[in-house]
């Protein structure tokens, strides 16, 4: 096993030879969803979550490699690579040790330091850091030149040496950090003049906490306000705890030659070392709140894009609005914009018999099975309309979330599905759509706009974009997608495809019609083995001659299929309809050695519902009927409400007002509660009692307590 597999091993808690697979997996150009799916022989049977795992260290372990050879050959230039000290920075396994080993060799700017060695003071610096010297202002006599003119000026400049080894010395260093994870409180104050314009941030304009208690979303909170100008903010440790701790480890005795060094090291402590500390932790505090907030955001998007689908259904689909009328469209089964017109049911036109005869007319003439009304302006008064309104058929009615159907709107995407609607036609088409299939749709918008991020634009891009994208594979891949119906977007996030290949492949089937069967996607324009092997089973056609091209079965493992078919004298029909016959089966019989139980365990799982979406049925909900806006809610009330976000500190709940109330993790539950996801879901229907409401700051207190 090579040194990667086995550093990886350790710091996951996985074994050795299933991390090893895992690379061997990756580095051959699989992705997490089918190693995950397909390789659970070779993986041990580890989760999407342990797979990115490996793949998140292997990746933090190359770019080490890399900095390491960095290092090595910019120390190897000036020719102070010993053979020890590459041994020491070859086997270094942490960038921060790393760091710190190559700190001396950097090439400084001029510091005080270097003016003291450039005047010939090194050698007193190292006379003085022996503390052996009794006479040392007659020994610093001895370096008076041109540049130094007195003892004073010879013991300032080996100090600042010396300071500068302070500094760069790696026990040092590693004896501040820790003293900074033990004691380090974080401070923030308000900038002179500038508290008019930064009332949002009052609660931190003469703010303190110990560093190691605040939480992601106050630390990142904090940044934002220092980035907008706002604050002034800074992590101190104990600074007489840190500078004794210092003292300890370099002053050797009470002669004055160590006072000396006791100088030099409080100074470095001021100057020097604690800055950089600082600095470290500011940065470091800020990556691991970024990284949990995008662990929500995740989180979130996950249970977002794993709402609940209508499905198939001839819908209406409403973009409410009051002085700009409703933009109405009707779809039908596939998602195809049929008609759109706007009807004016609200003030000022409220035309509301106009309205309920156009709607009327249109529920007829398109065959309508549902309803979905948009979350916005003017959506509780128009889900109100539609309710009011007596249909010849029964029509669910539902009410949908709009966030980021704007950004959808006017994106270049929806320029190119309906390049001769404006962007109300296109909200409206959206927001039907999202009904439907809720993944299929938001796949289009960039998962930031979604609206269940918490500081998500604070947070590092990168790393956003990475974390979000992974998620919306994952998601994409689980519920798997009609290779003859999904968009190229969609298409995208398929395991192994990715823009250049969904695009063929929609290419392809405008040219050539319908896939019949999976073996006909290796036709599809550069769709080579690898390609085909990393996408197949996540692709679905329905009605294919063989039942197994519209299942999570692997064209790979078809001939096990057909070998029990074989044993059992059936069709593949028979075997995926008759629960008896797939008892009879008896998989230990179909073991090899590249075929194992958990492969051999999915399939017959398969069979049981073949290409079964993993997605849960859509329930209809209603708002209450006494509250339209935040002046109806009453401190006391009991109302229903949809989980709108969920973050480290609560829910936000929608309970029909426009402005989504919170509910504080402390009010979730009648039990200590660490993580609110234990408790809520997104999109979950709740109860919820009003504990105090502030119209004028729009902030709602619920609790779900009871």
């Amino acid at each position: 096993m090579d040194r990667f597999s086995e550093i990886i091993a350790k710091r996951t808690g996985l074994s050795v030879g299933n991390v090893a697979n895992t690379i061997k997996l990756f580095d051959e150009g699989a992705t997490i969803p089918f190693i995950s799916r397909y390789r659970k022989e070779m993986t041990g049977s580890m989760d999407e979550l342990q797979v990115g795992e490996v793949k998140e260290q292997l990746t933090l372990i190359r770019e080490l490699e890399k900095r390491k050879e960095t290092v090595l050959k910019a120390i190897d230039d000036q020719e102070k690579l010993t053979p020890e000290l590459k041994k020491k920075i070859e086997e270094c396994d942490n960038l921060t040790d790393l760091e710190d080993i190559y700190l001396p060799y950097k090439i400084k700017k001029k510091t005080r330091a270097t003016k003291a060695r450039e005047a010939g003071l090194e050698p007193l610096a190292v006379i003085i850091m022996k503390q052996k010297e009794v006479n040392i202002e007659g020994k610093a006599a001895e370096f008076i030149n041109d540049d130094i003119t007195d003892v004073d000026a010879a013991l300032a400049g080996a100090r600042d040496i010396i300071a500068e080894w302070v500094s760069e010395n790696k026990r040092a260093r590693n004896s501040l950090r820790s003293l900074f994870e033990r004691t380090a409180v974080i401070y923030s104050s308000i900038i002179k003049g500038k508290a008019a314009d930064a009332e949002k941030y009052q609660d931190y304009f003469e703010f303190s906490e110990p560093l190691k208690n605040c939480p992601s979303h106050r630390m990142l909170a904090i940044r934002r306000a220092e980035g907008e100008g706002f604050l002034k903010i800074s992590i101190q440790p104990d600074d007489e705890k840190a500078i004794e701790d210092l003292k300890n480890i370099f002053v050797d005795g009470y002669y004055e030659v160590s006072q000396q060094v006791e100088r030099a090291v409080e100074d470095s402590y001021k100057r020097l070392l604690f800055p950089s500390i600082e600095n470290e932790f500011k940065a470091l505090t800020k990556e691991t709140a970024d990284t949990e907030a995008i662990k929500v955001f995740s989180e979130n998007l996950r249970q977002l894009l794993l709402a609940s689908p209508l499905g198939q259904k001839e819908v209406l689909a409403i973009d409410p609005g009051y002085k700009s009328g409703c933009k109405v469209v009707c779809l039908d089964k596939q998602g195809n914009l049929l008609h759109n017109e706007t009807i004016y049911p609200h003030p000022p036109q409220q035309d509301r018999g106009g309205a309920q005869k156009k709607i009327n007319s249109l529920v007829q003439q398109y065959n309508i099975e549902a309803i979905a009304i948009g979350n916005g302006t003017a959506s509780r008064e128009t889900e109100h309309f539609i309710r009011s309104i007596r249909f010849d058929r029964e029509l669910q009615v539902f009410v949908v979330s709009e966030s980021g159907a704007s950004i959808y709107s006017a994106s270049k995407i929806a320029r190119e599905e309906f390049p001769s609607y404006d962007v109300t036609v296109r909200g409206a088409v959206s927001i039907g759509r999202r009904l439907m299939d809720p993944l299929a749709e938001l796949v289009k918008i960039d998962p930031k706009s979604i609206g269940v991020g918490q500081y998500q634009h604070d947070v590092d891009q990168t790393k956003l974009k990475s974390g979000l994208d992974n998620v919306v594979e994952s998601c994409v891949n689980q519920v798997g997608v009609n290779v003859n119906t999904a968009s190229k977007h969609l298409l995208t996030y398929i395991s192994g495809l990715g823009p250049v290949l969904a695009q063929n492949l929609v290419d392809h089937r405008k040219e050539n019609g319908a896939f019949k069967k999976r073996s006909e996607l290796k036709k599809v324009a550069r769709m080579g083995d690898k390609a085909f092997q990393q996408a197949a089973g996540f692709l679905r056609i329905e009605g294919a001659s063989n039942p197994l091209d519209n299942s999570a079965v692997h064209p790979e493992s078809y001939f096990i299929v057909e070998k029990m078919v074989k044993d059992q004298s059936c069709r593949i029909e028979d075997l995926i309809q008759s629960k008896d016959i797939r008892d009879k089966i008896r998989i230990n019989d179909y073991i090899d050695e590249n075929i194992g139980l958990p492969t051999l365990k999915d399939i017959i799982n398969e069979l049981a519902k073949p290409g079964r979406d993993p997605r849960t049925k859509i329930e209809v909900f209603e708002f209450s009927s006494d509250v339209y806006k935040i002046e109806d809610l009453k401190t006391g009330m009991e109302l229903p409400g949809i989980v709108t976000n969920i973050t480290n500190f609560g829910a936000f709940v929608d309970v029909g007002v426009k402005q989504d109330g919170l509910v504080h993790i402390s009010q979730l539950a009648n039990r200590f509660v660490k993580d609110p996801n234990e408790v809520v879901k997104l999109n979950q229907h709740v109860k919820v009692k009003v504990l105090e409401v502030d119209v004028s700051r729009k902030r709602i207190q619920l609790s779900m307590k009871g």
